[in-house]
């Protein structure tokens, strides 16, 4: 079985209970563990299919691929019946000359078995493929296999043509799989998996397995080009290169890598952070390309955190020898060392950090900034390490959580809102039967939310201790006048009343407006972690989609690029509040502002206040999170304290300066509204303001348009001046790995230039490796 021992930790926290918590009025008990019988079916494959798409009647949104003909039995070729599973009822993708669509979603499931396959199968746009989370599937490599991966998430047409823009591959996740290459030939150069994705991405739970052959030409995962992401709780045995990357920025957590040639090959990059990282017995650990230039782009800045080396020749080599440079930094951060021979070396084995068996606290290469000092130090060494407060870690290790699939849960222990009335329908006002639900079964029942649109004219509370699992991102709507006014915000969607605590637990949903709604605070977070509980109030694969899709009132009919209507596009007041008694652990979380039309595909011009406002005391860790096109600022962390943030991203909003923040909106300062803007009229990426323990791990903040031109933005001439600002009263804020495009300034510290890119730049990207406060 995959991951057991992650299902051992879940159920070790899905087991602890906070006593405290008022249950639902039909619960006499709390949820407590599972209570599935030994040798029973995974409770997804029992749940009865009730999703819908809303505006595409008749589709059908969850398909078993036993259903279309797969066996499972390993002998059988089983590609073409997970094709056809896959495309059923004409998906958008290349076959339907479709691009992108919230039209045809899908979960293609996978009972527990073994499926040979000899061509690639195809994951089309807005596809979760999950298998049995008690008894994951195999997905097995035939002997003549031909093509590219067993799984395909963007196929080639021919020369750089693919089925979708790979910065706009949105929706896709997979989880609970074995994948097999080992009947392949040692010279195969077949890929486990090509993964081109970009946000709203993710990989749980999966263990890859290759050849140990010395030789062997077998690579685990291949990844050329996007903008996402997160991926964790992977296993790769074997291999030539356990996983190949390269994208723009990405967070990677908990992997393990046994017995490759390499096990992880960095081939391009802005921002990515590897985190919980354990490389066993591999003549490489990382291969990072280096060498960046304006115009050839390797690698910017790699964050290597929590991670072990064990028997490993080079753990991290570089391509290119650079005694000198600072092009391609990167970070060790609490790295454990055992029985290794070099450090940092290059191919040459020039060395630069000596192996052996010992722990680095903080080892770097690149531009190392200290307060409001203009001037860097470039640094290829030992550095001091990073202060972090113990609430942020087990272990002495940032906290890390896999996402809840309660493997060990019956499917009695499981309601669904459907079969409770709710209609999910797009039209059908849910708010009476959606309070009714969870007011009944909030603490001891899982709440499924089938596939879906549920509308709601007022506030929802999801109570603390509440655990909500959704289908291809079932989605809440607010809608109505309640959510019209900005001068009198309201929320949608309550995560616990202020001051409750309970493990909560939001999976697969997305929560999104009906326009106009200018006074909509789509989620506000008030749950707390139970005492002596990390990371079990949390959201996992969970989305902030703010205009640009059906159902909304806010595509290009009414928004199209250019046309600066507030009445009629302002989408959201606020995406996210983490509330100041808040906790909160969020990995996988996308926050945007809709920059073209889902639907339709042209570019919109849509109005969303804020995107993140953290007001909270801690613990709070942002795993792979972005936010982005939002009027005043994408990231706001003001009053808050113990944040751990592993790569944030960030797009200023493309029509800027064509109205310039804060219009169409006021400053308000009970949202802790930033008071001034960038010239030549930008939203701040980030923003953090009378804050302690900010430890940002990865930032990726960009500015590609301005007025939605984009030729100026990417070169000497830029889109704005400044894109973060922090300010003298905060304390112990640390950001590794800075990376700006399209950014005179790359840090403002109480409004003043520190960092220029032009000191940094080496690639279309500008990194600085440190800065502390």
């Amino acid at each position: 079985m995959v991951c057991t021992r992650l299902a051992a930790v879940a159920l070790a926290v899905l087991s602890a209970v906070d006593a405290s918590l008022a249950l639902g009025t039909t619960c006499s008990t709390p949820l407590g563990g599972g209570t599935a019988a030994s040798g029973s079916p995974y409770w997804l494959q029992s749940l009865a299919q009730r999703g819908t798409s809303p505006f595409n009647s008749g589709y059908q949104v969850r398909r078993n691929v036993k259903d279309f003909g797969a066996k499972g039995d390993g002998t059988t070729d089983d590609t073409a019946a997970i094709n056809a599973a896959m495309s059923a009822g004409g998906r958008c993708g290349n076959p339907t000359g479709c691009s992108q669509s919230t039209l045809f979603p899908a979960v293609v499931y996978f009972p527990s078995g073994r499926y040979k396959i000899s061509t690639p199968i195809i994951s089309y746009w807005y596809t979760a493929m999950i298998g049995d989370g008690r008894n994951p599937p195999t997905l097995l490599a035939a002997a003549n296999f031909s093509g590219i991966a067993l799984i395909d998430a963007d196929p080639y047409l021919g020369g750089d043509a693919q089925w979708y823009v790979n910065q706009n591959n949105f929706y896709r996740s997979l989880r609970n799989f074995v994948v097999d290459l080992t009947p392949l030939p040692v010279s195969s150069g077949v890929n486990g998996l090509h993964w081109q994705v970009s946000q709203a991405t993710s990989i749980s739970n999966l263990r890859i397995e290759m050849s140990r052959d010395a030789s062997t030409n077998q690579v685990g995962m291949f990844m050329e080009n996007g903008s996402g992401g997160y991926m964790g709780d992977i296993t790769v045995n074997g291999g030539k290169t356990g996983l190949n990357l390269g994208n723009q920025q990405f967070t990677v957590r908990n992997v393990t890598v046994n017995n490759a040639q390499t096990a992880i090959f960095v081939n391009w990059s802005w921002v990515w952070l590897f985190y919980r990282i354990a490389i066993n017995n591999c003549p490489v650990g990382f291969r990072l390309n280096t060498g960046s230039t304006t115009s050839a782009q390797t690698t910017g800045a790699s964050i290597i955190a929590d991670a072990t080396f064990t028997n490993v020749g080079t753990a991290i080599q570089t391509t290119t020898n650079q005694p000198s440079t600072y092009a391609s930094g990167f970070v060790l951060d609490n790295i454990v060392f055992s029985g290794v021979t070099n450090g940092v070396a290059d191919q040459s084995n020039n060395v630069a950090l000596s192996g052996g068996s010992k722990t680095v606290a903080q080892w770097l290469q690149g531009s190392v900034y200290t307060g409001t000092n203009s001037a860097f130090n470039y640094t290829r060494n030992t550095v001091a390490a990073v202060t972090k407060p113990s609430v942020l870690l087990e272990g002495g290790r940032f906290v890390s959580r896999p996402r809840p699939q309660y493997e060990t849960y019956d499917v009695s222990q499981f309601v669904s809102v459907k079969a409770l009335g709710a209609k999910g329908d797009g039209s059908t006002d849910d708010t009476a039967i959606l309070k009714s639900i969870f007011s009944q079964y909030a603490g001891c029942k899982i709440i499924f939310f089938d596939a879906g649109i549920y509308k709601v004219s007022s506030t929802i509370t999801i109570p603390a201790g509440t655990q909500v699992i959704g289908e291809a991102w079932s989605t809440i709507m607010g809608f109505g006048s309640a959510f019209s006014n900005s001068a009198s915000p309201q929320v949608v969607v309550k995560v616990g009343d202020a001051g409750s605590t309970g493990r909560t637990e939001i999976t697969d949903m997305l929560f999104t407006t009906q326009g106009p709604a200018a006074g909509a605070i789509v989620v506000e977070w008030n749950v707390h972690d139970p005492s002596g509980q990390q990371g079990v109030a949390g959201a996992w694969d969970t989305i902030i989609r703010i205009g640009g899709a059906r159902g909304t009132n806010l595509q290009n009919a009414q928004c199209p690029k250019g046309s600066n209507n507030p009445s009629a596009c302002s989408a959201a007041f606020l995406g996210l509040h983490l509330t100041r008694q808040s906790s909160a652990y969020l990995e996988g979380l996308w926050v945007w502002t809709a920059d073209h039309d889902i639907d339709g595909d042209p570019q919109i011009t849509v109005f969303s206040g804020r995107g993140i406002l953290s007001e909270s005391q801690g613990p709070v860790w942002l795993i792979g999170t972005g936010s982005e096109h939002n009027v005043l600022v994408q990231y706001n962390i003001a009053n808050a304290a113990n944040h751990f943030l592993g790569v944030i991203q960030t797009e200023s909003p493309y029509y800027q300066p064509v109205p310039a923040p804060p219009a169409p909106f006021s400053i308000n300062a009970a949202y802790q509204d930033p008071t001034s803007f960038s010239t030549p009229g930008n939203a701040w990426g980030l923003q953090v303001k009378n804050s302690s323990n900010i430890l940002i791990y990865g930032a990726g903040l960009y500015s590609f348009f301005n007025n939605y031109v984009a030729d100026t933005c990417v070169g000497p001439a830029n889109c704005q001046n400044a894109i973060a600002n922090i300010d003298t009263a905060s304390s112990n804020v640390v950001i590794l790995g800075l990376s700006t495009v399209g950014v005179t300034n790359m840090l403002n510290v109480n409004n003043a230039a520190v960092i220029a890119q032009s000191a940094n730049r080496f690639g279309t990207q500008a990194t600085a490796i440190k800065w502390t406060r």
